[in-house]
């Protein structure tokens, strides 16, 4: 249970959108729209017929490690990056881990589900959110950090994050937005001489399957042992298999270097559309498919909003935010201009 002063880390942006708010236009998800596009749809369909055998994900886990150029013993695919999270909390032993905030909620409510006591290492809005490796305790033996970091949007340069691997650390790097940054950079998917590095990817973001569950763990092939007998059996379904086979070819890796590319390009719109109104502050650099914003009285904002046809995530419910703040997924120009249009009027009938 969360009490009052505690931020509710079991809420997600979904919640936004479900019963009555599922008529409203989306930008409290971080799912790109438009997506799956109809080939990924047509592709997963077609391995329903083979649905009366066991799945099989030797072709998928294959295909993961070409994309990263990995061995595929350093590969685990799981039912969605959040699994990933459950698993590192039962199956590692760990004494003191730290999650790196604000960020995605779900590591932190996993470990301390598994019984773990968990430190927080709060980043300041002063200094943009960004990280210093020095302000993670020295003896922690597990540190979880996102990048680019969900709410705050902020991409952490590849050598502070390095920084803070060492033997005897589990550095946990959630990247589950990596594929929507231009080329993706600062990303340590594809490294294999940090000790104890884990990263996390989540094919759920630019091709549209929150709803299919899938994601993958990038580690050396001892962590990937360890979490692998964590796993029941089959955790992943064969529709889930053949997502992540597909979104792993060349094609679909052009198509989603585009995507990212253009949404580079809406989301700088998106920054100048809502920067324009005075008491909004937007912060950046972002490099993430969202915008953090902080507007005071965000709450009676974000209740205006949805009366005008809106949904956007409250951000207090990140450790390290508080009531002012809203993160709003980036969305097409028109969608963009209309959401500016009910931003300010919401903003002028407070």
């Amino acid at each position: 249970m969360h009490t009052p002063s505690e931020p509710d880390l079991r809420h997600h942006g979904d919640a936004e959108v479900r019963g009555a708010g599922a008529e409203l236009t989306d930008l409290a998800v971080n799912v790109r729209a438009g997506t799956p596009p109809v080939w990924l749809r047509e592709h997963i369909a077609a391995s329903l017929d083979g649905l009366a055998s066991y799945p099989d994900g030797r072709a998928a886990r294959r295909a993961v490690a070409a994309r990263h150029g990995l061995p595929e013993e350093r590969v685990l695919l799981t039912a969605g990056a959040a699994e990933a999270f459950v698993l590192l909390a039962r199956a590692l032993r760990v004494r003191r881990p730290v999650v790196v905030h604000p960020q995605f909620t779900e590591p932190e409510a996993a470990l301390r589900d598994a019984g773990h006591r968990v430190e927080r290492v709060l980043l300041d809005e002063a200094d943009g959110f960004r990280l210093d490796p020095r302000a993670v305790p020295g003896d922690a033996d597990l540190v979880v950090v996102g990048n680019p970091t969900n709410p705050t949007s902020v991409l952490h340069p590849a050598r502070d994050l390095a920084r803070l691997a060492r033997p005897g650390r589990t550095l946990v790097v959630d990247e589950a937005f990596m594929d929507a940054v231009p080329g993706e950079a600062e990303s340590l998917a594809s490294v294999t001489d940090l000790p104890g590095l884990v990263v996390l990817r989540s094919l759920t973001k630019t091709w549209g399957l929150a709803g299919l569950r899938i994601g993958y763990v990038l580690a050396s092939p001892g962590t990937i042992a360890r979490l692998e007998r964590a796993q029941p059996l089959w955790p992943v379904s064969s529709p889930a298999l053949a997502a992540a086979e597909a979104c792993s070819a060349p094609p679909a890796l052009a198509e989603a270097a585009r995507a990212a590319d253009r949404l580079a390009e809406d989301r700088t719109y998106l920054a100048a559309a809502v920067g324009q109104f005075e008491g909004v502050r937007v912060h950046g650099p972002a490099a993430g498919p969202f915008l953090l914003i902080r507007v005071r009285g965000a709450a009676a904002v974000r209740g205006r909003l949805r009366g005008l046809g809106f949904a956007v995530r409250r951000g207090d419910t990140f450790p390290g935010l508080g009531p002012d703040y809203l993160r709003l997924a980036v969305r097409d120009r028109a969608t963009t201009d209309r959401f500016a249009e009910a931003l300010g009027k919401a903003l002028a009938e407070g």
